[in-house]
């Protein structure tokens, strides 16, 4: 039962009916059933489409269906329908294949319905009578056209029909082969229901006993049974109960199909989010594809969205506005530029994109500040970075996302849409204290902090496409064994406890990792050459201390120092 409480159903107009299957059929066959753009795509598999027609002959009712009265005064030119597939592939694990359906403007004249609830239901039912199925071989790439043909069958000889299997859920041997060709003789494929003299009540008995001849004797009742059965749920029992709602334009439309869409796989939260946006914009799918490339691929839409939302609404929101989706659409040029610029920025200081596939958020604001700035950000990157910095060591994203955000977005808003040090300073969470950087140097080996920290620090050298590990300079292993003469026990515990953290850390390339092993520290420097002993201070900020484990504490003060500076000239 459907609720329609809520105000935006008030002034609709509900009728409630049932029809069919074959009407069913015949209505998407003329293309009198359309579906919104919002529609998300065909998801079933074989084994879903079998247990539907098993369920069909039981009894069991297959749930209502929610439909859509469309007319000249609910729907404009620039609406976007889809018609339902008549042709479906499925993969070798018998799952549909990821197809899209093409959109078109809609003919009034011949579509009246869109259907909101139930379009997994009709394909499924469309494809088994109407349509083709075809399975897609095993390790072929999915863009090749080359595929098995399947039909969906029924086994007319009860004798073998395993009944004995506790956990099979079907009561009907119903299912898709593609043996085709050695389809037994007393298998029925079901698309031969749809012939006249099945559909034609005063012929059907006879074009029973036609197939039931072919049947052993003691099944040739079950069998009768069965194709009755078959006639009567498709032309007869009226099993398509829908609800159609008018009066209905499309943004409730759209509301109805995010709320009561939620059979078969649930929607994600980018399902809708693409749904919605395909609405107002039939080529969204394809532009965001594009843009989710080459230095963004991988990200995924909602950082597109999220980056929508903070340039023309409300970053807050979840869901996309017909207002947001319209600026997106008339602004894209720009709004794609500003990704490129952004990617720029990053690249030009060394620093991978791909890090941030999982960490979107912080690029938002740097985006909002280039797309308003699509000329002047070069002038101010260095505050950009600073922000970038800042906020990833600060961890200032790791609560409350939406709310950081905003605030982001009012500051850069009132600093005339740039980034500065003095803006930054004054978000509490991204002002730059001594007790942060204290609070930095704390981290240990193997949080993700430590991994940024030593990344960020190492810019000037870190190569892309190359594995580098968090490495302890002191081995670790070192520090549970015998305290060295002098050191006593409650100083080598309190070694224990700095030797994991980052001053006592660095990156090192992953083969060179293995080769270091447990070296000591001194014995590592010794091997070195001249040359690499001078980069490996450098890019290591190795004080000019002993190296030998005896002076850890003043090698660990003094590193401490070195790498305090060198963040400080990152972030301030």
């Amino acid at each position: 039962m459907l609720d329609f409480e809520s105000g935006f159903m008030s002034m609709s107009i509900l009728s409630e009916n049932s029809i069919t299957i074959y009407e069913a059929m015949q209505n998407i066959e003329t293309g009198k059933y359309v579906m919104p753009a919002f529609q998300r795509q065909y998801v079933w598999s074989m084994e879903q489409i079998e247990k539907l027609w098993d369920s069909i002959l039981q009894g069991y009712p297959i749930s209502t269906f929610l439909y859509w009265h469309i007319d000249d005064s609910n729907v404009t030119g620039d609406t976007y329908f889809c018609d339902f597939m008549h042709d479906v592939r499925f993969d070798s694990t018998k799952r549909a294949d990821d197809v899209n359906y093409e959109l078109r403007a809609v003919n009034l004249s011949i579509s009246d319905t869109a259907v909101l609830d139930g379009q997994q239901r009709l394909t499924s039912l469309f494809i088994s009578l109407f349509g083709t199925s075809n399975i897609r071989p095993k390790n072929q790439r999915r863009a090749n056209t080359t595929s098995i043909v399947t039909k969906l069958l029924i086994e007319l000889n009860e004798n073998k029909i395993d009944t004995q299997d506790e956990y099979n859920e079907k009561k009907f041997d119903i299912k898709f082969t593609d043996k085709v060709g050695k389809a037994g003789v007393s298998q029925f494929d079901i698309k031969n229901i749809l012939k006249d003299e099945f559909k034609n009540p005063n012929t059907r008995a006879n074009a029973i006993d036609r197939v039931v001849a072919n049947i052993p004797t003691d099944s040739k009742d079950y069998a009768t049974k069965v194709l009755n059965l078959l006639c009567s749920k498709i032309y007869e029992e009226k099993l398509i109960r829908y609800t159609e709602i008018h009066d209905m334009n499309q943004d409730d439309a759209l509301e109805m199909f995010v709320r009561f869409n939620s059979g078969g796989r649930p929607l994600s939260k980018s399902d809708i989010t693409m749904s919605i946006l395909e609405a107002y914009w039939a080529s969204a799918k394809t532009q965001f594809g594009n843009l989710l490339t080459g230095d963004f691929a991988g990200f995924g839409t909602e950082f597109v969205v999220r980056t929508a939302h903070m340039i023309y609404g409300d970053v807050v929101k979840s869901n996309i506005s017909k207002q947001v989706a319209m600026d997106l659409k008339n602004n894209w040029i720009d709004f794609r530029k500003a990704f490129k610029n952004t990617a720029q920025i990053l690249k030009d200081a060394n620093i991978d994109v791909s890090r941030f596939k999982n960490s979107w958020n912080v690029l938002v604001p740097i985006i909002f500040c280039v797309y308003n700035n699509p000329v002047e950000y070069v002038n101010f990157t260095d505050g950009i970075l600073k922000y970038l910095y800042r906020a990833i060591l600060f961890t200032y994203f790791s609560s409350g996302t939406t709310g950081k955000l905003q605030i982001m977005r009012k500051h850069i808003m009132e600093y005339e849409y740039e980034i500065s040090t003095d803006m930054l300073d004054q978000i509490n969470e991204l002002r730059v204290t001594d007790a942060k950087l204290e609070d930095l140097m704390n981290y240990e080996k193997g949080n993700r902090v430590t991994g940024e920290i030593l990344y960020y620090i190492s810019l000037d050298w870190i190569r892309d496409n190359v594995r580098y590990e968090q490495d302890h300079l002191h081995p670790y292993d070192r520090f549970f064994k015998t305290q060295p003469g002098g050191i006593s026990v409650t100083e080598w515990a309190e070694w224990r406890k700095l030797a994991n953290r980052v001053p006592n850390l660095h990156l090192l390339f992953g083969r060179g990792n293995a080769s270091k092993s447990d070296m000591p520290l001194q014995e590592y420097y010794d091997d070195m050459t001249e040359a690499e002993q001078e980069a490996f201070k450098q890019n290591s900020y190795i004080p000019d201390e002993s190296l030998n484990i005896i002076n850890f504490s003043n090698f660990y003060e003094k590193r401490k120092e070195l790498l305090i500076e060198k963040i400080k000239s990152l972030i301030i």
